[in-house]
């Protein structure tokens, strides 16, 4: 199979990613009662907009999905660029030529915030999430994720929530749908791990889709079920597509973890310091 990868020069060739510039965040930003008082105002937007844009996108679920999954992009724009303001979030992307331009693939990405699932809809091409079905009961949050062809499975079925993915999963990639993928099932602390699912190997090795793995430090800045986000620069690294057909799956979930984890040893975001002087 013939793949076409966005022609970019690849700073991360033959090489961990290449350290990235501490920034400097001014001395008012790392206040207490600033950071507090941006995040509870992003948070509180967070929640209202996701009613609002989810309500858009069912009202307009009868639009084509790339059409749909326009509002989503936006609703993602807009939260990404609230959490810029208020709470002091940057973020820059490498790899990002990895990313192939034919067909439709595999995107399996490090969870360790709430961050990586807003900004999963700006980097990648129109994906469906994989995700736990307790969201469908949220109302029209979950309605959306439905009307975007999420896969929502229960994480406790064993392996009908496996057999779910690669039902549905083929079936989105045969329409040209990327899937997201998080292997750990849930958000894990920045440093920690959890076993990695077998759903997205199985799924690669049975379509030949390409997983591309994405490592990311937004957890040393939002970090699970916290309030507060602390003001620095999100590294979100995308790795090397890598290829599946003919593969052992758990040869092949066994490389993706050890890319996501290796690089994410190596992104682990620094303490920002203000210049000298």
């Amino acid at each position: 199979m013939s793949i076409n990868i966005q022609k970019e020069e690849n700073p991360l060739s033959g090489q961990g990613p290449a350290p990235a510039p501490v920034p400097w965040i001014p001395a008012w930003r790392r206040w207490p009662p600033v950071q507090w008082l941006g995040s509870v105002i992003f948070t509180t937007l967070l929640f209202a907009d996701s009613f609002a844009w989810g309500l858009a996108i069912v009202l307009f679920g009868w639009l084509p999905f790339r059409q749909l999954y326009r509002f989503a992009r936006a609703w993602a724009r807009w939260h990404l660029w609230l959490g810029k303001v208020l709470c002091g979030l940057e973020w820059t992307i490498e790899g990002r030529e990895h990313i192939p331009r034919e067909g439709a693939h595999i995107s399996m990405w490090k969870h360790t915030s709430a961050w990586e699932t807003i900004a999963q809809m700006v980097v990648f091409p129109p994906q469906a999430w994989v995700y736990k079905r307790e969201l469908h009961w949220i109302p029209l949050v979950g309605w959306a994720a439905w009307c975007l062809k999420g896969i929502a499975i229960n994480r406790g079925a064993g392996h009908r929530a496996v057999n779910q993915v690669l039902d549905q999963g083929r079936e989105r990639l045969a329409a040209g749908i990327w899937i997201l993928i998080f292997p750990e099932g849930t958000r894990v602390e920045p440093g920690q791990t959890r076993k990695y699912g077998m759903s997205g190997a199985l799924l690669a090795s049975q379509t030949g889709a390409l997983i591309v793995p994405v490592a990311h430090n937004a957890g040393d800045f939002w970090t699970r079920r916290a309030l507060v986000k602390k003001p620095g620069l999100i590294r979100v690294v995308i790795g090397p597509p890598i290829t599946s057909a003919g593969r052992d799956p758990r040869e092949l979930n066994r490389e993706v973890e050890a890319w996501i984890e290796g690089t994410m040893r190596e992104i682990a975001a620094p303490r920002a310091q203000a210049p000298a002087g």
